[in-house]
C-alpha cells in the first residue's frame, strides 16, 4: 500500500508537448476535479472583483458606472494621506495590528504546548473542546459577553474592583482601554481554535527524539526548547507569514461591535472607516483607494517577510 503512495516531488511533471500535458492531466483527473470548485470560487469572488479596483482612480458615478465615470488619477490617494482623520485611523490600525501580532499570534502556540503536556487523555480532550467553543460564537455574542463582564455597574470585573476598594472602571467608555478589550476578546475567542494546526504538527514529531532526550537526562523544559519548538518552526513561520499578510485587515465585525462615540478615537480602524465613508457616506472611489492601499501594504509585507524567512530559517510560502 505504501509503495503506491507518491510524494509531491515524484508527482511533479514538466510537459514537453501539448499531448503529453493532456495525458498527464487525464491521469490525475480526480485531483483536478477536486480542485475545480476552489479554482472557480477564487476566480469569481477574488480575481474578477479586482477589476473593480479601477474606480480608485475615478470619480465613480453610480449611474454612469465604471465606463462612464471621470478619471482623476491619484487624487483620492492624495486626499487619503492629507486627511487628518485617516492618519489617526491608520495609526490605530497599525497599533492594534502590532498588539495582535505580539500578543495574539503566540497565544495558540503557548496553549498548544500546554495542552500537549497533558497526559490524561479524557481531561485533555475536554479542555480542547472547551477552548475551541468560543470560536463558534459570533462577534455580536462575544461583544455582549464582554459588555456584561466589563459593565461598570453589574460586571463581575468591576464588582471585584469595588470589593478591593477601588472605583469601578468604564472599560468600553474610555479610549485607553478599547485596544486591550479588542485584543483580549480576540485571544479568548480564537486562540483555542488556532491550536488545531499546532497540535497536528506536534503529533507528527517523532517520539524517539523525546525518548533519546530522556535517556540523556533532558528535562521537559529542555525537550520543549531543543525538540518541540524547532520541529514547530516551519508551521510557525508559514502561519506568521500569512498573519502579517493581513496586518492591516484586523476585521470589521470584530471592532464595530465594540465601538461607541466614547472610544472611537482609539478604536476606529480602516475597516470601520471604509464602512462609514463608503457605504454610509457613499464615497466609493475614496474608500476603494483605501482598500487598495491596504492590499498593497499586505502584499509588500508578505513578500518582505517571505524573503526574510527564507534567508533566516529556510522556510517560505513560495
Amino acid at each position: 500500500m505504501a509503495s503506491k503512495v507518491q510524494s509531491a516531488e515524484q508527482v511533479s511533471y514538466r510537459a514537453t508537448t501539448q499531448r503529453s500535458l493532456f495525458s498527464f492531466m487525464w491521469k490525475y483527473k480526480a485531483l483536478y476535479l477536486i480542485s475545480l470548485p476552489g479554482i472557480i470560487y477564487f476566480f469569481i469572488f477574488k480575481y474578477i472583483p479586482l477589476f473593480g479596483s479601477i474606480i480608485a482612480f475615478q470619480e465613480y458615478n453610480l449611474f454612469g458606472g465604471i465606463l462612464g465615470s471621470e478619471w482623476v488619477g491619484l487624487e483620492h490617494f492624495k486626499r487619503m494621506f492629507a486627511h487628518y482623520d485617516f492618519l489617526i485611523i491608520l495609526n490605530n490600525t497599525l497599533l492594534i495590528g502590532l498588539y495582535d501580532l505580539v500578543l495574539g499570534f503566540p497565544a495558540p502556540i503557548i496553549l498548544a504546548l500546554l495542552l500537549n503536556e497533558l497526559r490524561v487523555v479524557v481531561y485533555k480532550r475536554f479542555l480542547q473542546t472547551l477552548v475551541y467553543m468560543p470560536h463558534f460564537l459570533s462577534w455580536v455574542i462575544v461583544s455582549g459577553i464582554a459588555i456584561g463582564i466589563l459593565s461598570p455597574s453589574t460586571g463581575i470585573l468591576n464588582q471585584l474592583i469595588s470589593y478591593l476598594g477601588f472605583q469601578p472602571i468604564y472599560f468600553l467608555g474610555e479610549d485607553s482601554y478599547i485596544r486591550s478589550v479588542l485584543i483580549g476578546s480576540g485571544i479568548w475567542r480564537d486562540s483555542g481554535y488556532g491550536t488545531i494546526i499546532y497540535l497536528a504538527a506536534l503529533a507528527g514529531i517523532n517520539p524517539d527524539l523525546y525518548e533519546a532526550a530522556e535517556v540523556d537526562g533532558a528535562s521537559r523544559w529542555r525537550q520543549t526548547i531543543s525538540i518541540t519548538l524547532p520541529s514547530l518552526l516551519p508551521t510557525i513561520m508559514i502561519l506568521f507569514l500569512l498573519h502579517i499578510g493581513k496586518f492591516l485587515d484586523f476585521g470589521f465585525e470584530r471592532v464595530y461591535v465594540f465601538l461607541n462615540p466614547l472610544n472611537s478615537h482609539n478604536g476606529e480602524i480602516l475597516d470601520t472607516y471604509i464602512y462609514k465613508s463608503g457605504l454610509q457616506s457613499q464615497q466609493y472611489s475614496y474608500t476603494t483607494a483605501i482598500g487598495l492601499f491596504k492590499s498593497i501594504v499586505g502584499l509588500v509585507l508578505i513578500v518582505i517577510g517571505n524573503v526574510f524567512s527564507k534567508k533566516t530559517t529556510g522556510e517560505s510560502l513560495y
